[in-house]
C-alpha cells in the first residue's frame, strides 16, 4: 500500500516513541487552545443599538427575543441567500452536526440558533429535507447580515471596499470564490467554489455575496451585546467532522 510506503512499517516500541513525542506536541497545543478560549472569554463587549428583525416560527421577532430566555447567544452565520435553491453544502454539513449540541448548549443558559438572509418559507422548506430540529430565523430584509459582515450587495461586489474575516478585499467586479484556490481551478477557470454554487441551485457570484461565519451575543438587563464573532477557517472548530478526519489514518 502507498500508506506504508510513506509512513513505514515499525515495531512496537517504536511506535510507542513516536506517539509519546507527538502526544507532547498535543498537550502543548491543548494548553495553548484553552490560553486562547480563555482570552475569547475576556473580549470587550459592544452594546447594540440597531433593532434587528427576524421571522421565525413565531413571527417578527427581535435579536433579544432569539436568546429564548437564555443569557447567552450563539448566532450561525448559514449561506442562504434569498435567491438560492438549497442551503450551502459545506454549511450544511456543519449544521448536520447542530441538533444534538442544541440541547446541552440550551441547558447551560446558550442558545444556539441559525440566522440566513433567506425567507423564512424557504428555510423551514430546506430544514424539513434535512430533519434538522435546531432554531432557524430569517434575517430578510434587515441589515443583520451586512453589519456583521457575513453579506455583501452587488454593488459592494463590483466596487469592493469590503471587509470579511477582519481584512480588506479587493474591487474589480470579479467575485472572490477561487482566488486563493487557483491552483485548483476547474474547466471553466472559476474554481471549486463554482461548483459548490451550483448545488446550493445558484451562480458563482450570488452565491459568494454570503458568507459563513458565527457571531455571540449576551443579554443582560434587557440590553444585547456583541461579544464575539470568527470567519473562514475559525469556524474550522464547530464543523466536528473535521475533528474526526484530522484524526483518521490518512488525513483529511
Amino acid at each position: 500500500m502507498e500508506s506504508e510506503k510513506n509512513h513505514g512499517i515499525v515495531s512496537r516500541e517504536e511506535w510507542l516513541e513516536a506517539r509519546l513525542k507527538l502526544l507532547k506536541e498535543e498537550k502543548e497545543l491543548t494548553r495553548r487552545s484553552d490560553e486562547v478560549a480563555r482570552h475569547r472569554t475576556e473580549m470587550p463587549w459592544v452594546k447594540v443599538d440597531k433593532a434587528y428583525q427576524f421571522e421565525n416560527e413565531k413571527g417578527k421577532i427581535s435579536l433579544a427575543d432569539l436568546f429564548e430566555g437564555r443569557s447567552q447567544l450563539l448566532v450561525y452565520h448559514f449561506m442562504f441567500g434569498p435567491d438560492f435553491k438549497a442551503g450551502c453544502p459545506s454549511c450544511s454539513a456543519i449544521a448536520d452536526g447542530f441538533n444534538g449540541i442544541a440541547v446541552h448548549l440550551a441547558n447551560h443558559d446558550v442558545m444556539l440558533t441559525v440566522v440566513s438572509r433567506a425567507p423564512f418559507a424557504k428555510l423551514q422548506a430546506y430544514k424539513q429535507r434535512m430533519g434538522w430540529t435546531f432554531p432557524w430565523a430569517s434575517s430578510f430584509d434587515s441589515d443583520f447580515n451586512f453589519d456583521f459582515n457575513v453579506g455583501i450587495t452587488e454593488e459592494q461586489q463590483r466596487s469592493g471596499g469590503t471587509e470579511y474575516n477582519y481584512k480588506r478585499e479587493p474591487g474589480g467586479g470579479d467575485p472572490l470564490a477561487g482566488k486563493s484556490i487557483q491552483e485548483w481551478e476547474t474547466e471553466n477557470n472559476q474554481g471549486p467554489v463554482a461548483e459548490v454554487a451550483k448545488m446550493a441551485g445558484t451562480d458563482l457570484a450570488t452565491f459568494t455575496r454570503e458568507r459563513p461565519g458565527l457571531s455571540t451575543f449576551v443579554l443582560q438587563d434587557g440590553v444585547v451585546y456583541h461579544t464575539y464573532s470568527a470567519y473562514s477557517r475559525g469556524l474550522d472548530g464547530l464543523w466536528g467532522m473535521y475533528q474526526w478526519l484530522d484524526r483518521a489514518p490518512p488525513g483529511p
